[in-house]
């Protein structure tokens, strides 16, 4: 049994389940039917033998019954006799002892030559003639000849109801799991061509079966997400290291063969330097959103002066936005608090202002404002620089990807990421807003915490 397949033992179950209650039903029937059948003959036999009275003459001192008074009818026999026992017209069944003593209104079982039999027996005053009985005999058995042929025909129909029922239920188990064999075979086609744009793609259902195919449909999905993924962070991970290493790989060469001077070999050194430091700081931010994906990153929770930290990071980076001639701004409200890691709310703050002088117009401005609202602390970094296309607005949050435009201004397109990670990690939200030409606004929102004192 455990071999066999769910169709086949859900039709086996449903066919032994429906030849059991077939029997049940048949056997409530016969029992039904045998009860009614021999209320009916009692019946039958109490309305011949007190309708008989009406069938009885007295002419000349001699009673004389009434040719239309039935002797038999659908097995009862109908007798009468004189007070003294003498049979005087009807019929009594051969195989009947007819010796049985009269009792007036009883309804009796009697058993003769090993047969039940039922008796009914009536006293009918005469006048002129004295006391006349009326007997009605009849098998105890008689209902029961209906039933057996009945019973017959049941052991007939019996195996071809099971067998409709086997396969009914057959039918019935195949429709019902088909979407489970589409699930099955669309997961082997996956995994033999490793094609994760497949889909079961059932029709609209609201049964369980349709709700699993919808789920596995959309785990799909994700599945295909998360690997195109994973391909694209492979082939961006590798372009943006491949730079760095290939300077590293000349310069050495160069200062190898042709550095003659201690000027020469320090620049070529100063170059090396640089970009191990590019690729120590990407592998920095590598590492970090990996331990994030993996739930590895822990939070080290404190209570964190977002308006100093806001404060410090814009007087930071007014030197490199001063170098492009970037006014930098700020609109702090001061002692606004949240409960979060100090340093990766700094570098949430750095990367967002970065990215505002980075992509920033010459001469124009960049703003840092911070407020409490409610229970929240809001913050914005906004810029009057390239701005964002409304459809590369999701697309920012992606790690490695640049707009095309933006690809000579540097970096490794992690930062806003990693900014994203750490507004969310810390039960925040965080939006864009803009227009190509127009600049644009990071807006963030954290749960603000009264500052400890």
């Amino acid at each position: 049994m455990k071999r066999t397949t769910i169709t086949f033992r859900v039709t086996l179950w449903y066919t032994l389940l429906m030849a059991l209650l077939g029997c049940v039903a048949l056997g409530l029937l016969f029992y039904a039917g045998a009860q009614s059948a021999r209320a009916s003959t009692r019946s039958l036999m109490a309305e011949m033998a007190a309708g008989a009275e009406t069938e009885f003459r007295v002419r000349d001192g001699a009673l004389e019954v009434d040719n239309d008074l039935e002797a038999f009818r659908d097995g009862v026999y109908l007798s009468v006799y004189d007070a003294a026992g003498v049979p005087l017209y009807g019929m009594v069944p051969r195989a009947f002892d007819n010796a049985a003593v009269f009792e007036d209104g009883v309804l009796r079982a009697v058993v003769s030559s090993g047969v039940r039999w039922q008796l009914y027996d009536v006293r009918v005053p005469v006048e002129g003639v004295g006391d006349v009985w009326v007997r009605a005999v009849a098998r105890e058995d008689t209902a029961d000849a209906a039933l057996s042929q009945l019973e017959k025909l049941a052991l007939v129909a019996m195996p071809a109801f099971i067998a409709l029922a086997a396969a009914g239920g057959w039918f019935i188990t195949r429709r019902a799991f088909a979407p489970v064999r589409r699930i099955a075979q669309t997961a082997r086609d996956i995994g033999e061509s490793n094609d994760l744009s497949r889909r079961i793609a059932l029709e609209q259902g609201r049964d369980e079966i349709h709700q699993l195919a919808a789920e596995f449909d959309r785990m799909f999905e994700r599945l295909e997400q998360a690997f195109e993924n994973e391909k694209r962070f492979t082939a961006d991970a590798s372009h943006e290291l491949r730079t760095p290493v290939a300077v590293i790989i000349s310069q050495c060469e160069y200062a190898l063969a042709h550095t003659h001077t201690e000027q020469e070999a320090r620049a070529a050194l100063e170059d090396v330097l640089a970009q191990a430091r590019r690729m120590a700081a990407l592998l920095s931010q590598l590492l970090l959103l990996a331990r994030a994906d993996q739930g590895r990153q822990a939070l080290a929770l404190e209570t964190v002066d977002l308006s100093v930290a806001a404060q410090a990071v814009a007087e930071q980076l007014a030197e490199s936005a001063a170098r492009r001639n970037i006014a930098v701004h700020t609109d702090i409200e001061p002692d606004v608090c949240v409960e979060g890691d100090e340093t990766l709310l700094t570098r949430m703050l750095i990367n967002l202002v970065e990215n505002a002088v980075k992509y920033g117009r010459e001469g124009g401005w960049v703003r840092v404002t911070l407020r409490r609202q409610g229970e929240a602390a809001v913050g914005c970094v906004a810029d009057n620089g390239e701005g964002i296309a409304p459809e590369d607005r999701e697309n920012i949050w992606k790690r490695f990807w640049r707009a095309d435009a933006a690809r000579s201004a540097g970096g490794a397109g992690l930062g806003l990421s990693m900014v994203r990670w750490i507004v969310q990690a810390h039960g925040g939200d965080i939006t864009v807003d803009g227009a190509p030409g127009e600049g644009s606004a990071f807006t963030f929102t954290l749960p603000c915490r009264r500052k400890k004192e």
